[in-house]
Parts: structure tokens; sequence; C-alpha cells
């Protein structure tokens, strides 16, 4: 098990960014700030909790890829959880912000290499995770928006069965709750930061 004193350099300067990012971060609910502060609870008692091998939940990053003209939502079918979701995953040594890791796992999980992001936190989700996941137990994720080159053209990777650009008001199913209910705040936040 990794420990504060023996993690990497690259995931304590995460640590320390995903803490700034969290503290500065105004809440658009109740709800979401009542996460906000169970992940800065969590960040101080479990700092090893940044990659994936500290404890069995810890944090990830995803990114909300949109079209274009946000009509659309890039979704993968993911592997292990049988849903449809957002792309993202976890941290890597190499990472040098939040924000850039989210967007790193998005161009590998969808094979976009142009990605325009916004660099801070759109929505918080903590959610547990079926036994096929293996160790991990359960994700605190850090989710980002972004939007993608007009006519960009998605392409699998293998930790999806598919990949897909989806309407935002007809998505398919399964879709995580969590995702339906976030996604059209998110567009609206988007929406106002690339205007």
């Amino acid at each position: 098990m990794v420990t504060r004193a023996t993690a990497p350099e690259g995931f304590r300067r995460l640590h320390a960014d995903a803490r700034a990012l969290l503290a500065d971060w105004r809440t658009p609910d109740a709800a979401q700030e009542s996460l906000r502060r169970s992940y800065l609870s969590h960040l101080d008692a479990r700092p090893e909790a940044m990659w994936r091998g500290g404890p069995a939940e810890h944090f990830t990053a995803s990114t909300f890829v949109f079209d274009h003209d946000l009509q659309r939502v890039l979704l993968v079918l993911h592997k292990k959880a049988k849903l449809w979701l957002q792309v993202g995953g976890h941290f890597e040594e190499h990472d040098r912000t939040v924000a850039e890791a989210a967007t790193r796992e998005a161009v590998e999980e969808s094979g976009l290499a142009s990605l325009r992001a916004l660099p801070q936190i759109v929505h918080l989700d903590h959610h547990q995770l079926a036994a096929t996941f293996g160790r991990c137990r359960s994700h605190l994720d850090l989710r980002f928006a972004a939007v993608a080159d007009e006519g960009a053209t998605p392409v699998v990777s293998h930790e999806s069965h598919e990949i897909a650009w989806w309407p935002v008001d007809a998505l398919p199913e399964p879709t995580d709750p969590a995702l339906l209910s976030a996604l059209p705040r998110v567009r609206d936040r988007l929406a106002d930061q690339t205007a």
C-alpha cells in the first residue's frame, strides 16, 4: 500500500492541485457543496487516495466531452461498469494537474486529439463500484468539461465496447443517473465559459 511518505512526487503534486481546485470551487447547489467538503476531508485524511495504488476508495478524473455546438455528448459503453459513461480514469504520476489528467484520459479513451477543456471542476460524483473493478471499491470523481472540434470522429478504446455521440436530450440506456442529472447544468456552464 502506498502511503503519504512513499508516494511518488507526481502524486503529491496532484494532491495539492486537487485540494486547491476543491477549495476554490463555487458549487452550484447544496448537494455538490456537501460532496466538495467530503472530498476535502478525504484528501486531508487519505492523501494517498490520489492514486490507484492507494486505498480502495480513491480519486479519479473524468470529462464530459461535447461536440462543437454543445448539442451532443460523447459517451462510452464501459466494459466493467456496463453503462454509458463520460470518459475518464485514474491519475498517473506524470500528470501535472488534475485537469490535465482528465483531458489525458479523455484523449486516450476517445481518440480525439484536440479538445478545448475548462480548467475548473464542473461536477463531483462519489460512486460505488462493482466487483468487476477489482480492488477499486469506490471512486471520488472530479469531473471536467471539454469541447471537441467540429466533425471530430471518436475511436473506441480497449476499455469500452462502444463510443458514440449522443444528443444531450436523448441519451442511451443504461446510463448513470448522476450523469443524467449533471449534464444539463454542465452544458450550461460550458456554454457560459466558451461564449
